[in-house]
């Protein structure tokens, strides 16, 4: 089996020719071409994504099902809660969104993954997502404690479709808290599921769902034809969570 070669300024093939369940490596897509803000933008609003170690050439993916969290099914556990009520309370204490990006994504590609030896976020990708953010479409949620980053995470977003990336923790709970305030403010701004890509348990646990590649097609298309809101945090947007009074078990 082989999958197109990009040129530079060529376009990505239709997410739906992406290699199916029964090929070498489900969800492959494309390679070559360029991580251009344009690129990226093209590659996002059609549901498509890159991934790549060192030594590959870029990768286009396009994953059936796909892997989302709709914001009004994230499962609040106990535990959490108890842990954004102190956060929200507790002086020194800050949820922020873009003080420091490539702090953030600098942090997300040194920290450790299970099972890996060593990450995807490789220098190439860093300088693409911080050109991307600069042209206003990629986001940090950071959580700070003391005057510190603690953990957070960072995310793609074209009008009101948002493609969560990666995460990094330096306290307990650091990037749960980041992830908390990102669902406050989706569901604040009727932003109604966050792309999560792959399955894995820990997304499951927090109310992740596979989803058909063609719905979620559908759903890009929609949404990002909507306009986005201010990415801007504020202390009320926690109430999109801790208003309602029924938790999820510990």
């Amino acid at each position: 089996m082989q999958i197109p070669w990009l040129a530079a300024g060529e376009p990505l093939p239709d997410a739906a020719s992406a290699w199916g369940p029964d090929a070498p490596v489900p969800g492959l897509l494309a390679a070559g071409g360029e991580l251009s803000v344009e690129r990226l933008l093209e590659a996002y609003g059609s549901a498509i994504f890159p991934w790549f170690s060192d030594n590959q050439p870029i990768l286009w993916w396009s994953p059936d099902p796909r892997m989302v969290l709709e914001v009004a099914r994230f499962r609040l556990h106990r535990s959490l809660r108890k842990t954004l009520e102190h956060f929200r309370q507790a002086a020194g204490c800050e949820l922020r969104f873009d003080h420091d990006f490539e702090a953030v994504i600098r942090a997300c590609a040194a920290a450790p993954r299970a099972g890996q030896s060593g990450t995807w976020i490789v220098p190439e990708m860093v300088d693409a997502y911080i050109a991307l953010h600069q042209a206003g479409h990629a986001h940090s949620v950071e959580t700070w404690i003391d005057g510190k980053m603690a953990g957070g995470l960072y995310c793609v977003s074209i009008g009101r479709a948002v493609f969560g990336e990666s995460m990094f923790t330096r306290r307990p709970d650091a990037s749960k808290i980041a992830l908390a305030g990102l669902v406050s403010f989706c569901r604040h701004h009727g932003m109604p599921m966050i792309d999560c890509q792959q399955n894995t348990a820990h997304l499951a646990s927090l109310g992740a769902q596979e989803m058909r590649r063609a719905d979620f097609v559908a759903h890009v298309t929609r949404a990002r034809a909507q306009p986005g809101p201010a990415w801007q945090f504020a202390p009320v947007y926690w109430a999109e969570l801790l208003s309602a009074r029924t938790s999820e078990p510990t």
